[in-house]
């Protein structure tokens, strides 16, 4: 009978955390798409690209809510069944109160490492993954986002303009900027032109025109009467460099194993500054420890017996207690330093905490309320 009681615990808790996720998770993904037209609309990339980077972010978006939501599924299904008396099956099979909390901190650890797996392997691929895509990715768009007498900033460290443009990529009267290097740039000039693919690349033939080669210095011009002007060596204006959040947590491993124990201070193959490489760590390693936390902080319901007039006051002080916990989870890498006790310490945290308010519970449930 315990075992059923357990067990049907757990399912309302997964069913409300699965219910949830996918609701709030949808709607994020949503809005993002919606900021994420960028990739279309300015730098040219094709509807598949888009959808393939959208898709892409999703792993992300239930990476940063699922701490959240696991604390409101908890705290939803445990005060339902308080305020349906489903609770009371319980102790009246017998059942403790620190034996429901024991069970639900245990629950707890399959959502860490739900949550362990998303933030050390499946985010960061899927990010590097849709950066590496949106790298190599053709910029597909390019005629749909010519507009007459407009400045086209698609490219980097190039600019089109164009006096007027027709459907079949006839062009009159074009102008083509592009920045060689910080003190030299080339400007094209041509009476007319034509937007071409060849071999899903674009470039652009132009007629009856002038190229001019400026530095420092001097300049010189060449005229011409037909030539191409290649696109495909431009990349996307889309940031395509490797963040952080992108790079693989072994690599980040190392990096904090070759700073802190073998004290190399100059290793190569860490891009980024120690103090953002352990900031990574702790929200990739830490924060999933927090989970722990706000189990035993929702398990807090079971202590005040029903019929205590402060209940309700007693609930709200522990949503907000959970709530300010799992602010203090986001926040705590801002504390991370150069220091190694002062790391140690910080990423221990959730670990302490722990220990403390499950002290804390213990006594409670121990010497006040064994019983309803």
């Amino acid at each position: 009978m315990n075992k059923l009681l357990y067990r049907k615990l757990s399912l309302d808790i997964i069913y409300f955390f699965l219910a949830a996720s996918l609701s709030i998770t949808l709607i994020i993904w949503v809005i993002q798409a919606v900021n994420f037209l960028d990739i279309v609309s300015e730098d040219g990339h094709s509807l598949r690209v888009y959808f393939a980077y959208s898709i892409l972010s999703l792993p992300k978006i239930f990476s940063r809510i699922l701490i959240f939501i696991f604390f409101i599924s908890c705290f939803y299904i445990i005060n339902k069944y308080e305020e349906n008396n489903e609770i009371l099956v319980f102790w009246t099979n017998g059942i403790k109160k620190i034996s429901v909390i024991n069970f639900i901190l245990r629950f707890s650890i399959l959502f860490i490492i739900i949550q362990l797996f998303l933030s050390l392997y499946l985010v960061p691929f899927t990010q590097n993954l849709s950066r590496i895509y949106l790298k190599n990715s053709n910029v597909d768009f390019l005629p749909s986002l010519i507009t007459e007498k407009k400045f086209i900033n698609v490219f980097k460290n190039l600019t089109i303009f164009v006096d007027s443009y027709d459907q079949k990529g006839n062009i009159k009267k074009i102008y083509i900027n592009e920045k060689l290097d910080k003190n030299s740039s080339k400007i094209i000039v041509a009476e007319s032109g034509k937007i071409q693919k060849k071999e899903d690349q674009f470039m652009i033939k132009l007629f009856d025109g002038s190229i001019i080669n400026s530095n420092e210095n001097n300049f010189y011009n060449i005229n011409f009467k037909e030539t191409e002007y290649d696109l495909s060596k431009f990349s996307s204006k889309t940031v395509t460099y490797q963040k952080i959040q992108q790079i693989n947590s072994i690599n980040l491993f190392s990096c904090i194993y070759d700073f802190y124990i073998k004290q190399k201070k100059d290793n190569k193959f860490c891009p980024r500054k120690i103090e953002s490489i352990t900031e990574e760590i702790y929200k990739r390693t830490v924060i999933p420890l927090y989970i722990l936390i706000l189990s035993l902080i929702s398990s807090s319901l079971l202590i005040k017996p029903k019929s205590n007039k402060y209940l309700k006051y007693y609930k709200s002080f522990i949503f907000f207690v959970g709530f300010l916990t799992i602010i203090i989870s986001q926040i705590g890498s801002k504390f991370i330093t150069q220091n190694l006790i002062n790391d140690v310490i910080v990423l221990s945290a959730p670990i302490i905490f722990v220990v403390i308010y499950y002290l804390t519970i213990l006594f409670k449930t121990n010497f006040k309320l064994k019983y309803l």
